[in-house]
């Protein structure tokens, strides 16, 4: 089974396919408009949906082709699949608002329950300052409940649906009001993951509460986060200095200074090296793991850059090839 690397950026979106003989091939850019977010189609990885800042695109190829695919116009952050229905799709946007599709994309309806969560108003977003509004930065769906949706607004909460996106909790408390990403656990929907300002939080009971453990992660500006498919305890994330200025200069002059940490259940957060930069001149903007496969871990470096450990993050390669300005990455295994 080979694997393809997807990966966003302002540039668009860039390609990488694993050969029969190990060697990997790039495929030429696709030029559009700021792309924010990726996201498979867990029942087939062909089928993959990008956000970018005119609407949404699909690809129906593994991410050699690409059309309109609806919300034409509107800037769209993040985006989910249904791991029970693939017809159901969700989309966070900025200004900050969830859509969802019941049909594949090929219509979309504003959640209006989204737009009576208490203390919405409050949601403002310094770091953006053109219109002076947050954005929907990270959704995710729960694996053993098709209704359940938690939503990450960048400045704003960490909210939660029960009822498929119709209507939401207020922020939950211990989770991080700027959270970057979001990720449940594969299997087990009882485990949630954010990376965000603050550093990580982790919930244990789908989404309805949270913590934050602090031990050992000694940079707090959280970026990406992402759990081993069999072990939930273990779980991973990437940090750098506190505030925004020193981390979003990161991808341009190579100096994040930061690191990749694991936790493992009880035990301290863990900086890792074992071939990692250390400290990493550029930030992880994206990890990965693989649903069959335990112990590995990619991290996609804001450089282009991609590395993958096989022994959960104890040693690392660099895999050879760029993907150019990394903003997200996806995996897809045809």
């Amino acid at each position: 089974m080979r694997r393809i690397f997807l990966s966003a950026s302002q540039e668009g979106i860039t390609r990488a396919e694993e050969g029969p003989d190990g060697a990997w091939q790039m495929s030429q850019p696709f030029s559009c408009p700021s792309v924010a977010c990726l996201a498979v189609d867990p029942q087939n990885s062909k089928r993959v949906y990008a956000g970018t800042r005119e609407g949404i695109l699909v690809s129906n190829d593994g991410g050699r082709t690409w059309k309109s695919h609806g919300l034409e116009g509107v800037m769209v952050q993040s985006l989910a699949v249904s791991p029970y229905d693939a017809r159901v799709l969700y989309a966070g946007t900025r200004p900050p608002m969830v859509f969802r599709s019941d049909d594949g994309g090929r219509k979309w309806r504003a959640m209006e329950g989204f737009r009576r969560i208490r203390g919405r108003r409050f949601w403002v977003s310094p770091a953006e300052p053109f219109d002076g509004q947050a954005s929907v930065m990270a959704l995710a769906l729960s694996p053993i409940d098709p209704d359940v949706v938690v939503a990450s607004i960048g400045f704003g909460a960490l909210i939660r649906s029960e009822d498929g996106g119709h209507t939401w909790s207020n922020h939950r408390k211990g989770a991080l009001r700027n959270g970057h990403t979001l990720v449940f656990h594969a299997r087990d929907g009882r485990w949630v993951y954010q990376a965000g300002r603050g550093g990580a939080a982790v919930s244990q009971d789908g989404g309805c509460t949270w913590m934050r453990p602090k031990d050992g992660l000694d940079l707090r500006y959280g970026w990406a986060c992402a759990a081993d498919p069999e072990r939930p305890e273990v779980w991973y994330v990437s940090a750098g200095p506190a505030g925004w200025k020193g981390v979003s200069q990161a991808p341009v002059n190579g100096a994040a200074n930061s690191y990749i940490y694991r936790k493992a259940g009880g035990a301290a957060w863990e900086k890792l090296g074992g071939g990692l930069p250390q400290p990493m001149p550029y930030l992880a903007y994206t990890l990965l793991t693989a649903p069959n496969a335990p112990g590995h871990v990619y991290a996609g470096l804001s450089s282009g850059e991609v590395w993958h450990s096989t022994n959960y993050g104890d040693t690392w390669q660099r895999l050879p090839f760029t993907l150019g300005r990394i903003w997200r990455m996806v995996l897809l295994r045809v």
